[in-house]
């Protein structure tokens, strides 16, 4: 249904900046014309029902109102989407998908009903749901959805012997891996990664948000000039055995910490469960190979953005695109579902999902 995709376009242009809110967006058509269209910016701004009620005006009495996420029927930071419906004398609604957080879940639908509008559902549902991945995970699990991202050889590799890691990917391939990050709220590496390239780990989008950066640095090895901390928007997630006169130091330059029991790693699905409690709901894991590896070790991987550099590097020593335990029986590897597979400048970007056993 074309108004409907029009609205899941407008919810995705929102990428990262309504999380923890649900990205929405919402059409509203009289006759065969458009007089409104709207989407949900950031918590706390105006949703997506209300920015497009907002623009068509009177016209909305008598119309259908297309919206990605079942309108909402009770009282947040704004009030509910279904009394300025009602007001508003929208004739019809149709919603792609149901709202899963308990508060909602059939009963925006519900009051539409009792109040007299013709209200149908479930429709273009898998392109909404699909625009929603974090929400929806965050609702059922509580945890944050994780995407890793991989730029490697043909041979999955993502460095040389020497940690020659420049570039593997050509431009296009980097910026668009960039735009990834805008898609998310924060961009997780490892210590290694910080030590070997000082990444900025931005999206360097014009007009995007600023993501977080979190390191994972059990011993605090962190430089206090690395470029993260300059970000101003930097957790730094250690364990015990970090320097406590380092951590006061960057502290003071606006780095938060985050302590961990034990010596040695960081807890993965503890810190997922802590940044999902501070609303931080999707999580771009970019690296090293030994972090790529806890992750898919302990299957916190939601997504897979794996970009194909048409380059072999060889070696035995030279540095895997994922490392960590792995698996001791081919029938034992995760299996990944491949959604897509296109070109990016001379690179290729695959994206998979896990497949549940």
């Amino acid at each position: 249904m074309r108004a409907m995709r029009e609205a899941i376009r407008l919810a995705l242009s929102a990428g990262a900046a309504t999380f923890p809110n649900p990205r929405v967006g919402c059409i509203i058509v009289k006759g065969s014309k458009v007089v409104g269209r709207g989407y949900h910016k950031r918590p706390g701004l105006p949703h997506a029902e209300i920015e497009a009620l907002r623009r068509a005006g009177v016209k909305a009495r008598g119309s259908t109102l297309y919206v990605t996420l079942e309108p909402c029927c009770h009282f947040g930071k704004t009030p509910p989407c279904t009394e300025a419906i009602i007001k508003a004398g929208v004739r019809q609604v149709v919603y792609a998908v149901k709202d899963p957080n308990p508060r909602v879940r059939g009963k925006g639908a519900a009051r539409l009903r009792r109040a007299g509008l013709r209200v149908r559902g479930e429709v273009c549902a898998p392109e909404a749901e699909l625009a929603n991945e974090p929400y929806f995970k965050f609702m059922a699990t509580g945890l944050p959805f994780v995407t890793v991202k991989v730029a490697a050889t043909l041979d999955g590799k993502i460095s040389t012997a020497r940690k020659d890691a420049k570039w593997i990917t050509d431009a296009r391939a980097r910026a668009l891996g960039r735009e990834l990050r805008n898609e998310n709220q924060a961009v997780l590496v490892g210590i290694g990664t910080v030590l070997a390239d000082d990444p900025h780990l931005g999206s360097r989008v014009k007009g995007s948000h600023d993501p977080w950066r979190i390191v994972l640095d059990s011993r605090l090895r962190i430089p206090l000039k690395a470029r993260v901390v300059r970000s101003r928007r930097l957790i730094v997630a250690v364990t015990g055995a970090a320097n406590q006169r380092k951590a006061r130091a960057l502290e003071e330059r606006g780095v938060e910490i985050w302590r961990f029991p034990g010596k040695h790693r960081v807890p993965l699905r503890p810190l997922l469960r802590k940044l999902a409690r501070r609303g931080m709901i999707s999580i771009l894991v970019e690296g090293g190979g030994q972090v790529l590896g806890s992750f898919f070790d302990q299957k916190l991987v939601d997504k897979v953005q794996w970009f194909l550099a048409p380059k072999i590097i060889g070696a035995a020593n030279a540095v895997s695109a994922i490392e960590g335990r792995g698996v001791a029986r081919l029938a034992d590897a995760m299996e990944l579902q491949v959604t897509s597979f296109s070109q990016v400048g001379t690179c290729w970007l695959l994206t998979a999902y896990p497949m549940k056993r």
